[in-house]
């Protein structure tokens, strides 16, 4: 059944505005959304700061990711350490309905330099399939010290589409 939401979704992808913020600032704020990412919420003030820090940056490409209209999560691009990054951030209600998997293939195909890299947490099934459907492939595991917490994750990188 997950499958058939998918097919009658209308997943688009559009530049941010300020009036998404609020939306997206909820989003990271549930727990379990920060468990699976293995990535602490914001604040209010550090979330705003950290939008108007990428939204200077010439290197990130930032976008809201609709389904049917209505916005279900952010999709962006962003450079460090050499590795062009990407991370999304989808709100649960839109889970397991295929919106990140077309998400992501949507966004793959605007954003054309490559090779695109994505860390994501060895807990996150949901994430790591989502970016195996888009071709993306496992380069290696590590365990990485970040943002107080110790995460298990792997590396994975697109190369080619």
């Amino acid at each position: 059944m997950k499958g058939h939401a998918a097919m009658t979704l209308n997943i688009q992808l559009r530049d941010p505005t300020e009036a998404d913020l609020p939306g997206l600032y909820e989003y990271q704020l549930d727990p379990e959304a920060s468990r699976m990412a293995a990535f602490p919420s914001r604040d209010w003030d550090a979330f705003l700061a950290h939008w108007a820090k990428t939204s200077r940056d010439e290197t990130v490409v930032q976008r809201i990711i609709l389904a049917d209209a209505q916005v279900a999560g952010s999709i962006g691009k962003w450079e460090k350490d050499g590795l062009r990054l990407i991370g999304y951030v989808l709100g649960r209600n839109h889970w397991g309905k295929g919106v990140a998997t077309r998400a992501l293939a949507l966004f793959v195909d605007l954003v054309t330099t490559r090779p695109l890299h994505a860390f994501v947490a060895k807990h996150n099934a949901g994430s790591i399939r989502v970016l195996e459907k888009n071709g993306f492939t496992v380069v290696r595991e590590q365990t990485s010290h970040e943002h107080g917490m110790v995460i298990d994750e792997l590396l994975m990188c697109l190369t080619h589409r």
